[in-house]
C-alpha cells in the first residue's frame, strides 16, 4: 500500500530517485515508526509523515517524523552525531553509505547554549540562552569591543529591555530538535541556498519532556543572547529567569522567535 510520505527535493537529489520512488510505494518505508522528532509512534499509512535524512562525514541515515514535527529535509551533522542518532533510530530508518558527498561545517564560535522554560505573558515557553565564553568579534574588526549583540541585532534579532512579550518570529533561522534532542540553531545558507549551522551541539543535548512538549506546541523556540558574563551557568530556572531580567534591563540582551526545524 502506498504510504503517506512526502519526499523533498532535497531528500530525492541525495538519495536518488529510485530509492525516493521506492519509498513513495511503500517498498522500504515503514509502516509504524517513532517520530525523529518527538519520540512518539507514528503511522505512515494514516498520517502523513515526512522522511529525513540526517547525512554525516561519510554515511547518511534515513529516519522518519510526523510532518507536523519536522518538514522532509536534509540535515547535515557530524559523524558522531551520526552515530549517536543510528543507536537512537535502531530500524526505523535505512543506512545509506558511500553516497553522500564531502561535507564540512564551518568553525563556530565558542558558544554556551542553556535550555529552560521562560514564563511569559502566563505561558511556558520554551528557550535556548546563548552566551559566548569570551568576547565576540567582528570578522576584520579592530579586536576592540564585543560585537555580539551588534551582529545579532544586523541578522533580526530585537534588543530587549524586559521579558513581558514574546518576541517577533524570526524567519530563515530555525532550532533543529531531532530524534529527542537539540542538535543546531540553523541559519539561512548563502544566497538561498539549505541551511548551515550557526551553533552545533558537540553531543545532541538532552532536553526535558516538558521542554520538548512545550516546544511541540508553540512550532517554535525562543532563543535569547547575550554576551559574555552577563547569564552565566544557572542551576535552577528561576535563577536564569533573574539573570535574564537583569541583562534585559541593562541592555545586555536580545531574543527572537526560531521556527523548529525551518517549518
Amino acid at each position: 500500500m502506498p504510504r503517506m510520505l512526502d519526499v523533498s527535493d532535497a531528500v530525492r537529489a541525495e538519495i536518488g530517485d529510485e530509492e525516493a520512488d521506492r519509498l513513495l510505494a511503500g517498498e522500504n518505508a515503514p509502516g509504524s515508526y517513532d517520530c525523529t522528532s518527538c519520540r512518539t509512534p507514528g503511522d505512515s499509512e494514516q498520517e502523513r509523515t515526512s522522511t529525513v535524512l540526517f547525512v554525516g562525514d561519510e554515511t547518511a541515515v534515513l529516519a522518519f517524523a510526523h510532518a507536523g514535527c519536522l518538514p522532509s529535509q536534509v540535515v547535515q551533522v557530524t559523524e558522531e552525531q551520526l552515530q549517536g542518532a543510528v543507536r537512537s533510530i535502531g530500524t526505523a530508518g535505512g543506512d545509506f553509505t558511500g553516497g553522500a558527498p564531502d561535507r564540512t561545517v564551518p568553525e563556530q564560535a565558542v558558544l554556551g547554549v542553556t535550555s529552560g522554560l521562560v514564563l511569559i505573558e502566563g505561558e511556558l515557553h520554551p528557550a535556548l540562552v546563548v552566551e559566548p565564553t569570551s568576547a565576540i568579534m567582528r570578522p576584520g574588526g579592530s579586536g576592540v569591543g564585543d560585537d555580539f549583540l551588534p551582529l545579532l541585532i544586523e541578522q533580526g534579532y530585537q534588543p530587549l529591555t524586559g521579558l513581558t512579550s514574546v518576541p517577533p518570529v524570526l524567519h530563515g533561522w530555525s532550532v533543529l530538535l531531532a530524534v529527542g534532542q537539540l542538535h543546531a540553531v540553523l541559519q539561512p545558507g548563502p544566497v538561498g541556498g539549505q541551511p548551515v549551522a550557526w551553533w552545533q551541539a558537540h553531543q545532541p543535548l538532552q532536553v526535558t519532556d516538558s521542554w520538548r512538549a512545550a516546544a511541540n506546541k508553540h512550532q517554535q523556540v525562543l532563543m535569547f543572547a547575550a554576551p559574555v558574563g552577563s547569564i552565566g551557568r544557572q542551576p535552577r530556572e528561576d535563577l536564569l529567569r533573574d539573570a535574564l531580567d537583569k541583562a534585559a534591563a541593562n541592555g545586555r540582551l536580545v531574543a527572537a522567535a526560531l521556527p523548529l526545524a525551518g517549518t
